[in-house]
């Protein structure tokens, strides 16, 4: 963002890469991520004030560690290596690395050596969260020890200039109890960072962009019914008016009575309903691999999108920008340019849209997280009602029905989720949260005893998970009378499903939506 202090994070493939910076954004500063292997530039952008660089899976000594362009290490500016980002400090300047004979994960207490501004206000000795392989024997000439872990092994190191640190702990995660005092350290004190960077400047940062990009322009906007494309829409709608058309797809695979109240909510802008269940059903007709599923339903969606686009060019010009409500974690996990890290899945509006368009891409909240986007609704006024309402996938029930999507699956998923939702509602629960849903295992049947008689149908499996921002979740523990009132509800009022099952998975290993 122009006119903001920038921090960067050169991202080594960390599962924490992301936490880094959200820590750093809560602060108010501005970060951003790029890839480890992104080359230096020859001088320091006037405005970049601090370098951070990531843990990652590979070790420093493996011929498979990521290329590093070392003009990193030659910018002058503070420098923060976490884990990984430490060892390949002590490996390029001139410190000596070893192989661990076991990886030490988890839980660690560190003994601060020697005060040093990265622990101001950090007495004695703290707990940490570990997660490496490889350790630093040996600092580098001019760097010296300033931590260790209560077996002795170096745990932070420093030069001599007081700018530089590595850490061979997370300071990101909240199993570091000093993490964020830490992080503070390095942004204010070492790096002179402001923190000036708020959802208000966000907006209108944004507004001034939207508004150079689009022109006299006109934009299409997706919008799903869920808070990513509506806080998009209302955001694009205060930029530009009614240069924006906003296009609700009803693609069959909606959340019951989805259509009638977006059509309700967003009357006042320039809303258009596009009915295109039996486009997108025929086009899913016995497809079951589940990147097949996503791949497809961002094609159709585009040429939807595309269609509606010829259909306004009689009045309004061609349209040459579609808006999306695409979120940071959509991005990290769909594409892995941010550094040598696994593509987990596409997103139908990431990795998921045809290499051919005919419209441009405007993503305003491509950089955000999902509670960044919330207090970016409550700023843009919207209802605590839309702004706090559980995500829900781009592909919709498509990626919760573990195989063919037909007509009968999704209304039996419909009625099923409907019932989960609002059973969750009544116990006042829905805030406390992240996303509560069901899924439907179409190809595992289940036998069962209705009255005197057998059935034999289909499961149905609970989900509710507790997170931040997507990137991991835990499971919510629900009072065993919601589940079981739930469950007996489903297959009492659900002809098709008979037996209930809960998920009881985190993220990781597994992920959030079943596909």
């Amino acid at each position: 963002m122009e006119g903001h202090d920038l921090v960067l994070i050169l991202d080594f493939g960390s599962q924490y890469t992301q936490l880094i910076a959200r820590r750093v954004r809560e602060q108010g500063v501005y970060c951003e991520i790029r890839p480890c292997t992104d080359a230096a530039p020859a001088q320091a952008p006037a405005r970049l004030v601090g370098l951070i660089l990531s843990g990652g899976p590979s070790s420093v000594l493996g011929e498979d560690a990521p290329p590093f362009d070392t003009g990193w290490l030659t910018l002058e500016v503070p420098i923060l290596g976490i884990c990984y980002g430490m060892q390949l400090l002590a490996a390029h300047l001139g410190g000596s690395l070893a192989s661990s004979q076991r990886r030490e994960y988890g839980h660690a207490d560190v003994i601060i050596d020697e005060p040093a501004v990265l622990f101001d206000s950090i007495e004695g000795q703290t707990a940490v969260w570990m997660s490496h392989g490889d350790h630093v024997e040996e600092p580098p000439t001019g760097w010296r020890v300033i931590a260790r872990s209560t077996a002795g092994a170096m745990a932070a190191m420093a030069d001599d200039t007081g700018r530089c640190f590595g850490l061979q702990f997370h300071p990101e995660v909240t199993h570091t109890a000093e993490g964020v005092t830490i992080i503070r350290n390095f942004l204010f004190p070492i790096c002179g960072a402001k923190s000036d960077w708020s959802m208000g400047s966000f907006i209108e940062e944004q507004l001034t962009l939207i508004r150079e990009k689009v022109g006299d322009g006109h934009v299409i906007c997706g919008m799903s019914g869920g808070v990513d494309s509506a806080v998009t829409a209302v955001l694009l709608h205060r930029a530009i008016g009614s240069q924006l058309h906003c296009v609700f797809v009803d693609n069959g695979l909606l959340r019951k009575n989805e259509r009638e109240g977006v059509a309700a909510e967003f009357a006042d802008m320039d809303l258009t309903v596009v009915d295109a269940r039996e486009r997108f059903l025929t086009a899913l007709a016995g497809v079951t691999e589940p990147e097949r599923k996503r791949k497809i339903i961002g094609e159709v969606f585009i040429r939807v999108f595309e269609a509606e686009a010829e259909r306004l060019k009689t009045s309004h010009g061609t349209i040459k920008w579609l808006a999306q409500g695409t979120l940071y974690p959509d991005v990290i996990e769909s594409v892995s340019f941010k550094g040598p890290s696994a593509t987990i899945k596409s997103h139908h509006n990431v990795g998921g849209l045809p290499e051919h368009m005919d419209m441009s891409l405007i993503e305003p909240l491509r950089e955000l997280f999902k509670d960044e986007v919330r207090v970016l609704g409550l700023e843009l006024g919207m209802s605590e009602t839309r702004v706090f309402r559980q995500p829900f996938p781009g592909p919709g029930l498509a990626v919760r029905i573990l195989g063919d999507i037909t007509v009968e699956n999704t209304a039996l998923l419909k009625e099923a989720d409907a019932i989960f939702a609002q059973e969750i509602r009544d116990a006042g629960l829905y805030r406390d949260i992240w996303q509560s849903f069901v899924v439907l295992l179409p190809t595992v049947r289940s036998v069962g005893v209705m009255g005197d008689g057998r059935t034999y149908e289909k499961v149905a499996v609970l989900r509710a998970i507790h997170s931040t921002d997507g990137m991991t979740a835990r499971i919510t523990r629900l009072p065993w009378e919601l589940l079981e009132r739930t469950s007996t509800r489903i297959i009492n009022e659900v002809r098709g499903i008979n037996r209930v099952a809960y998920d009881i998975s985190s993220k990781p290993p597994a992920t959030i939506e079943w596909e």
